[in-house]
């Protein structure tokens, strides 16, 4: 099991990854580009924050 340090490390990583993914999304619909991959990614970021933020309730 991994620390809460780990833990929220992980969860800042996957917050800036989503944050970059979020922008690459709107740039992709401002010029109509294909924008399913990028959601397919969103929607996999989303699963693991909610997962990370599972474990660290352990810590609370």
């Amino acid at each position: 099991m991994a620390t809460k340090t780990e833990l929220e490390q992980k969860l800042d990583e996957l917050k800036s990854d989503y944050t970059r993914i979020q922008g690459d999304l709107d740039k992709l619909e401002f010029v109509k580009g294909r924008v399913s991959s990028a959601e397919e990614q969103l929607i996999r970021l989303e699963r693991e924050i909610a997962e990370v933020r599972k474990e660290l309730e352990q810590y609370n």
